[in-house]
């Protein structure tokens, strides 16, 4: 049973409904692999042993009888920090809010997979405020790349994705306001989907914030989404339940048209290991039958230098009602990164940054209307120092590496980071589909058939 940390969702599920395997063991192998890994990765905010271990022998009675939840009943995975959860505090990855009390209920994410009986192992780390793309935060200290433990995972969904990519559980919960799934995927080598916002109900909801799954392979990422894909009243931009069924079939590539949009022109340079797979994956559709048309940037600085102003803004209010011992524990980058322009803005220049928000949201969608789905870079930099709170590490410009992935978050369309290869360091280089709003079960889709196209992919890290 040591090798249980490598089987998918469906895998368990399968195992579960044939009686070859029981929930219980697969969560005593799974906080085993945990218990090893930890020490090297601080993946985990908090481990909920003996909780998890209720939950599993609840679902193997249920299977036991034939009445399981879902087909997720018993598959065990880990909630990112900041998702709610019945019981745990949500201190948003900062030292500030080490005293924050428990939660009383769990968010709608967090709900749904309990009422699938989901074992819910324990709550991810993240970096202060998840305003960082860095596995750094002031309460719960480095998180590491799997696959070198001196690189970064990314963020703000850090530990979610290093727990991926280490096996903790087969099913991760991870959010996204700028690129915070699909970056750390990129990074880590997994797959995480950035649903249309609203496919995901969240609480408190706000513009471009999602949740969405992270996992090993895309299947497993359709059978979560699945769970997690039902209004919550809680959730005002909620949209009406897609059964999203053409998700876990791939998509025949031939006649498709594709945009290869290999390079922003703004924010960080394309390093040259990311084009070079960027451009083998858009080479290998083509060659599947698909029509690949190289397309050119929409993105400008002052768009982009607007959606920085905007979150900086955003930070900013939340760390000025902050009594000065609180505001002492947050983390010195971000209280830097959020404060040497935003403490003197005059509210014309908030509404400015906020309409180059607008205009990059309207460029994004005007973009991709002429293809089916467009095909770039996740992160246009490969993994950097652990240590690091931002691949620039320079507060004043914390944000250049956003470009690819932020522009998809305001336009709120469905955008995933599929892993295609690795560089010469043999990190991970992961390359990011988008789709039309609301078509979550074609960038599904098309990522099973990249997954299929991709070169033969490495094993997975060990501790």
């Amino acid at each position: 049973m040591s090798a249980l940390h490598g089987w998918s969702a469906a895998e368990l599920s399968a195992a579960y409904a044939s009686r070859k395997l029981s929930p219980l063991e697969a969560t005593r192998a799974l906080l085993a692999r945990i218990a090893d890994w930890e020490p090297r990765l601080n993946a985990m905010y908090r481990v909920a042993r003996e909780a998890a271990l209720e939950q599993a022998r609840a679902s193997e009675a249920r299977w036991r009888t034939g009445k399981p939840l879902s087909p997720l009943d018993g598959v065990p995975l880990t909630i990112k920090e900041n998702i709610h959860t019945r019981g745990d505090p949500a201190p948003i990855g900062t030292r500030a809010n080490e005293d924050a009390p428990p939660q009383p209920e769990d968010a709608p994410p967090a709900a749904r997979v309990r009422e699938a009986g989901c074992v819910i192992l324990g709550k991810s780390t993240m970096p202060d405020y998840g305003m960082l793309s860095s596995g750094l935060s002031s309460l719960h200290g480095v998180t590491r790349n799997p696959w070198r433990l001196d690189r970064n995972p990314s963020g703000s969904s850090s530990g979610a994705a290093a727990a991926a990519a280490a096996g903790y559980a087969p099913l991760h919960l991870g959010t996204d306001i700028g690129g915070s799934l699909r970056l750390p995927a990129a990074h880590c080598g997994i797959f995480a989907l950035k649903p249309s916002l609203g496919r995901v109900p969240i609480y408190p909801p706000y513009m471009g914030r999602v949740a969405g799954p992270m996992t090993r392979t895309v299947a497993d990422a359709a059978l979560l989404l699945s769970v997690l894909a039902r209004p919550d009243a809680r959730d005002f931009m909620s949209l009406p339940v897609d059964e999203l069924k053409s998700g876990l079939e791939p998509l025949a590539a031939k006649g498709r048209k594709i945009g290869f949009l290999s390079d922003m022109r703004v924010g960080m340079p394309v390093h040259r290991e990311v084009r070079a797979a960027t451009e083998a994956a858009a080479r290998a559709l083509e060659r599947a039958g698909a029509h690949v048309e190289e397309t050119q940037s929409f993105l400008s600085a002052e768009m982009l230098d607007g959606m920085c102003r905007f979150f900086e803004a955003r930070s900013y209010n939340e760390l000025a009602q902050l009594a000065a011992a609180k505001k002492a524990k947050v983390l010195p980058f971000v209280t830097e990164w959020c404060t040497w322009r935003a403490a003197g803005f005059s509210g014309r220049d908030v509404m400015q940054a906020y309409g180059w928000v607008m205009a990059m949201r309207e460029a994004a969608v005007a973009a991709c209307r002429r293809y089916d789905f467009v095909l770039s870079p996740t992160s246009p930099v490969l993994s950097y120092a652990a240590e690091h709170a931002a691949p620039s590490n320079d507060p004043r410009n914390a944000l250049p590496h956003i470009a690819f992935t932020v522009p998809y978050s305001m336009s709120e369309q469905p955008a995933a980071s599929v892993n295609w290869t690795y560089s010469a360091d043999r990190l991970p280089i992961g390359i990011q589909i988008v789709g039309r709003r609301f078509d979550d079960a074609g960038v599904l889709s098309l990522a099973r058939t990249i997954e299929a196209l991709r070169p033969a992919q490495r094993p997975w890290p060990e501790p």
